[in-house]
C-alpha cells in the first residue's frame, strides 16, 4: 500500500503487503466469510460491484466497523438485503416503491433506498445496535443486488442463521473506494478478521474504468420526507399535482442512468439532489 492509501495503523510490514488473513474469492459462496460473520463480532472485507465492502452482523461488529473506518457514528452503514422479500419484511414501502425495487431486482441493478423500518424489521436489529444502523429519523439505506461475491454471503446469513448483514465501503472514511484490496487501507486490513480478494471481479463490473473514473458507490434514492416518514403514493399522472415529498436521488453512482429511467417508469414526479442528506 502507498502512504496515501495506508490510513492509520502500526506494524513494520512492507508496502503492498496484505495485513489480515486473506483468501481469493471462490467464484461462489465464500463459506469462510459466512463462518466469521455467523459468529459474534465478526468483520469481513469482501468484493462488491462498486469496490470492497466491510460487512458485519451485530453490535460488536458494528463497533469494530466504525473504529476500523475511523468513521463518525452519525453516519450509519447500509442494510444488505438478500431478496426483495427480506427488504419488504424489514422496511416500510408502498405499492409504487415495491414495483420500483422489484424492477431493479429483476434487472440485477445495484440500488439503495432510504426507508423507515417496519416493526417486524426492528425485531431483527441486534440488541443495542439501532443507533449504529439507522439515523436519528429511524431510517436506513436498504440495498439490493450488491454483487456476485457478497450476495450469497448475505443470503446465507439471513436464510440459515437469521442474521441481517450491515455494511460500509471498505476504505478509510472520506477517501473513496479504490476498488482494490490494497486500497482498503492499513487500518481496515489490520482490524478485519478476513479479507476476500477479487479485484478482477470489481474491474469486470466497469470494464475500461480506472480508480479515478469508475463509480465507487451505488445510487441512493431517498423514499422518506425530512422527518423520516414514507413518501406518499402518487395517485395521479400529473407531476404538477404530485406530493411535495417524493422519491429523490441523493447519491449518483453505478448505473445512475438506468435507475433514473426506472424512476420515470414508476413515479410521475421525482427529484435529483445529489449530496442531499441521508
Amino acid at each position: 500500500m502507498s502512504s496515501e492509501d495506508s490510513g492509520d495503523g502500526g506494524g513494520d510490514r512492507a508496502d503492498g503487503e496484505v495485513y489480515a488473513p486473506g483468501v481469493r474469492w471462490s467464484g461462489g459462496l465464500q463459506q469462510e466469510a459466512v463462518d466469521v460473520l455467523a459468529g459474534g463480532g465478526g468483520l469481513v472485507v469482501a468484493p462488491a460491484k462498486i469496490g470492497y465492502a466491510l460487512m458485519t452482523t451485530d453490535r460488536q461488529g458494528l463497533e469494530r466497523k466504525f473504529a476500523a473506518k475511523n468513521r463518525s457514528r452519525a453516519k450509519p452503514g447500509v442494510v444488505m438485503c438478500a431478496s426483495v422479500d427480506q427488504l419488504l419484511l424489514l422496511a416500510r414501502t408502498n405499492e409504487e416503491i415495491r414495483g420500483f425495487i422489484t424492477d431493479h431486482w429483476h434487472q440485477d441493478l445495484l440500488l439503495g433506498c432510504v426507508l423507515p423500518w417496519r416493526n417486524s424489521g426492528l425485531a431483527h436489529v441486534p440488541d443495542g445496535a439501532g443507533e449504529l444502523v439507522m439515523d436519528a429519523r429511524g431510517t436506513s439505506c436498504f440495498v439490493i443486488r450488491c454483487g456476485a461475491p457478497v450476495d450469497p454471503i448475505t443470503a446465507t446469513l439471513w436464510e440459515r442463521h437469521g442474521k441481517v448483514t450491515f455494511a460500509s465501503s471498505a476504505n478509510p472514511s472520506g477517501r473513496g473506494n479504490r476498488g482494490t484490496i490494497e486500497g482498503i487501507g492499513r487500518r481496515i486490513a489490520e482490524r478485519a478478521d478476513l479479507l476476500v480478494e477479487a479485484d478482477g471481479y470489481v474491474r469486470s463490473v466497469q470494464p475500461g474504468s480506472g480508480p479515478h473514473d469508475r463509480y465507487a458507490q451505488g445510487v441512493m434514492v431517498s423514499m422518506v420526507d425530512y422527518r423520516g416518514g414514507l413518501v406518499p403514493r402518487q395517485t395521479t399522472a400529473d407531476a404538477g399535482s404530485a406530493p411535495a415529498a417524493r422519491p429523490t436521488v441523493i447519491r449518483r453512482g453505478l448505473d445512475v442512468d438506468r435507475v433514473m429511467l426506472a424512476l420515470g417508469r414508476h413515479f410521475p414526479a421525482w427529484d435529483y439532489r445529489h449530496g442531499a442528506y441521508h
